[in-house]
């Protein structure tokens, strides 16, 4: 399923992400071994869609802090909402296939698009496509080295359209112009540039069957119809592998072609299949394919059975060889580096509180060893030519933009080609500090600390004196926070809070216990971990313990709505973007794509299908316990939300306002599961910023024409928030009408 949120305030990834559910609830494959270009995708553009780290991307400035000689002066002051949160100036590099053209996302006219240069000549760089009301938040090269691919939804409905843009010509074509289907990009070959394979649910609603798509006509031919499988697994040659389902035990189940190795499909594909492997529920979401070698005869495979940590493993399929590739005792394996065509797996990555690549392949390490010299930051491989002279390459830092550069190897050098954001320049950045803080039951939270410029001048990641603290809760709750740049981090420092991400019990990438031990503990243990990392920071001397605020989207939005509901008098007030606040209609209003998840949600979180298992989730849902809340409460919500819908937030809201309880509602009419678009992203935030200010007692930078070009409607509570009634009525004749709720449809 995928309400996974990330961290920030503003976005909204998916109430349910992790590695191996991704796939499956968006009835992709499992994930393939590929290039790690993920964390600098995410770092570089505004999230789309988890709470505020989506959602995300999107005052205490440094006021103490001791001007140094010749600084800017920008270093006093607040850093403007709209440089954190506002579209980066470019993103996410990308070379072509064939080493011919480099590409980035930029803005224009607001809506970050993709831009063309010839390798040599980044000045020469011209738009490709021309999205003109929501930005493109990802994209990739076919491998033509012509088309640009990248995927679309409208006003955040996930009803996703596959597009491919010649960059020539800057043709746009949609590749999959059906109404009311999600579509997704399944596979891409060197073998076959022209064409991709591509998954549509317009048969049955539930189920995704397998179509091979020509770029360059439209044309599209069946390959593989779906009788019931969460998703299919195929290799370089398009011939389809394997299926991949969850039992109903909430376990999962790989199979192959019953007939053999690629099986004797029909005109609908393969037809029978058998089981090639299960894994038990403690295993389903540490254990999953992640693609094959050059000649389709090793299947790689993520595995933590009969251990704990999930680890790399290679299966010979014809002799059942299985060996190790990789293993971390204390994480699971992370990203993989793949060489373009050669299929080998070069190093592999494990992320406890920072990331430690393991270098397999001697032939990268001089190049990995370099590139360590060229920046001060992490580095991430973010796309490669098939003759794998030319890299791009991005350095992930804590308290500056990302910086991205192509790396030529035959030359072993690297080319500067842009930060994500100069404008950041001279402005007040801090450090991000990894901490492990214990809990009640003895385990231990990996966790990430932000302070207040000028509040901890001898770096040891304590304030001089305690300091108002915001508790940022990632959504999933099956996803994790990690070390990097971070705009809610840097925004909420500046204006005066500690900012406190914790990767609760539940959270993935820390082995299959720690994933497990949240089955059921919704509202229980999970909350019992942000409760303990409170006491720890107020015990350490971080935190202020009457100016505590809890703050995230999608499963953060539900853990806020928990802890002014559960845990009234623990936090001073809450923001709430997108999260659930009843288990049974969470539940009861899934997509229906995420038919085949189901069965992990009913063991991992609760059974909406018994009148016993609806009364235990009732007791886990905040809307049960409405009179407890004591404290001020700010929801943001989009009206087009598939996974949390709006219902959620009118029945609290409603109920809130029937026992006569304040709240602050913000509903936004062309947003989904977070908020994509840049005006509303910027005005959730000065509404967010006010709120804060006014329970904590931060600085904070005026509403001021924040609310331009933004949908914002405010249905309960203007008045509770400063300046917020006011902004609203200078922004008044751009208000659209109310929407009225419209719950998902119940699952089949």
């Amino acid at each position: 399923m995928g309400l996974v949120h990330k961290k920030n305030c503003n976005v909204a990834s998916g109430l349910f992400a992790l590695v191996a559910i991704a796939a499956a609830v968006g009835c992709q494959p499992p994930p393939r071994v590929e290039e790690p270009a993920a964390k600098a995708e995410e770092a570089s553009a505004p999230a789309a869609g988890d709470a505020a780290k989506p959602p995300s991307e999107e005052q205490a400035a440094n006021a103490s802090a001791p001007a140094e000689t010749g600084a800017s002066t920008k270093e006093h002051e607040l850093i403007p909402r709209s440089v954190l949160f506002g579209n980066p100036q470019k993103a996410s590099a990308r070379i072509s296939p064939n080493g011919k053209w480099m590409s980035y996302l930029a803005p224009v006219d607001g809506i970050l698009n993709v831009f063309v240069a010839p390798i040599d000549d980044m000045s020469a760089a011209k738009q490709v496509t021309d999205d003109k009301t929501r930005d493109i938040r990802g994209y990739s090269w076919a491998y033509t080295g012509e088309h640009i691919l990248y995927s679309q939804d409208k006003a955040g409905d996930e009803n996703w359209h596959v597009y491919a843009t010649d960059v020539t010509t800057g043709k746009t074509t949609d590749l999959t112009p059906l109404e009311k289907i999600h579509a997704q990009i399944e596979g891409v070959s060197e073998k076959f540039p022209d064409e991709i394979l591509v998954g549509l649910n317009d048969r049955i609603p539930q189920l995704h069957d397998i179509y091979r798509v020509n770029l360059k006509t439209g044309e599209r031919k069946l390959i593989q119809e779906n009788p019931g499988y969460a998703a299919f697994i195929t290799d370089d040659d398009y011939n389809v592998r394997f299926a991949f389902t969850y039992t109903e035990d909430g376990g999962n189940e790989l199979l192959e072609p019953a007939d053999g190795d690629a099986g004797k499909p029909g005109d609908k594909g393969i037809a029978e299949w058998k089981t090639f492997m299960k894994v038990g529920p403690e295993d389903a979401m540490s254990t999953s394919p992640a693609g094959f070698n050059k000649d389709g005869t090793v299947l790689y495979l993520l595995d933590s059975r009969d251990r704990n940590t999930s680890a790399l493993f290679s299966i010979d399929l014809k002799t059942d060889e299985k060996k190790l590739v990789a293993e971390n005792p204390k994480a699971d394996i992370g990203e993989v580096l793949v060489h373009p065509t050669e299929k080998t797996i070069q190093a592999v990555a494990f992320t406890y509180d920072r990331t430690e690549w393991d270098i397999l392949d001697d032939s990268i390490k001089k190049d990995l060893d370099y590139l360590k010299t060229v920046e001060d930051g992490e580095v991430i491989v973010t796309s490669r030519t098939l003759d794998d002279q030319q890299w791009t390459v991005a350095f992930m830092l804590d308290d500056g933009p990302v910086k991205f550069y192509r790396y030529d190897r035959g030359e072993g050098k690297a080319h500067f080609l842009f930060n994500s954001r100069d404008d950041l320049e001279g402005y007040p950045l801090v450090k991000m500090h990894p901490v492990l803080i214990p809990t009640r039951d003895g385990k231990e939270l990996v966790s990430y600390l932000t302070l207040p410029a000028g509040s901890d001048p001898d770096g040891d990641g304590v304030p001089n004196k305690p300091v108002p603290l915001v508790l940022n809760v990632h959504g999933g709750p099956w996803a994790r926070d990690a070390w990097g740049f971070d705009p809610e981090h840097q925004w909420l420092a500046n204006r005066g809070y500690a900012v406190l991400a914790v990767n609760y019990r539940g959270s993935t990438g820390f082995g299959k216990s720690f994933v497990n031990a949240a089955n059921n503990e919704w509202a229980g243990k999970m909350h019992d971990d942000l409760i303990d990392a409170v006491n720890w920071a107020v015990e350490k001397g971080i935190a202020q313990k009457d100016k505590v605020a809890i703050m995230g989207g999608s499963y953060g939005g539900y853990a806020t709505l928990v802890g002014l509901t559960f845990t009234p008098d623990v936090f001073a007030c809450g923001v709430d973007i997108v999260g659930p606040s009843s288990l049974v209609t969470l539940l009861e209003n899934v997509p229906p794509y995420w038919a085949s998840f189901m069965p992990q949600m009913k063991m991992r979180l609760g059974d909406v299908a018994t009148e016993e298992g609806k009364a235990e989730l009732l007791k886990r849902s905040p809307l049960s316990k409405v009179d407890q809340i004591k404290k001020p409460l700010l929801i943001g919500q989009g009206a087009n939300d598939p996974r949390v819908t709006q219902l959620e937030a009118d029945q609290i809201v409603k109920s809130m306002e029937e026992k006569k309880i304040p709240v602050t509602y913000v509903l936004y009419p062309d947003e989904g599961h977070g908020f994509g678009l840049e005006p509303n992203r910027k005005s959730f935030n000065a509404v967010t910023e006010a709120f804060l200010a006014e329970n904590l007692g931060g600085k904070y930078e005026p509403i001021g024409n924040d609310f331009e070009g933004s949908s914002i409607h405010v249905p309960a509570g203007a008045k509770e928030v400063p300046g917020l009634d006011e902004g609203l009525k200078a922004d008044r004749k751009q208000m659209p009408p109310k929407p009225e709720a419209q719950p998902a449809e119940a699952e089949a």
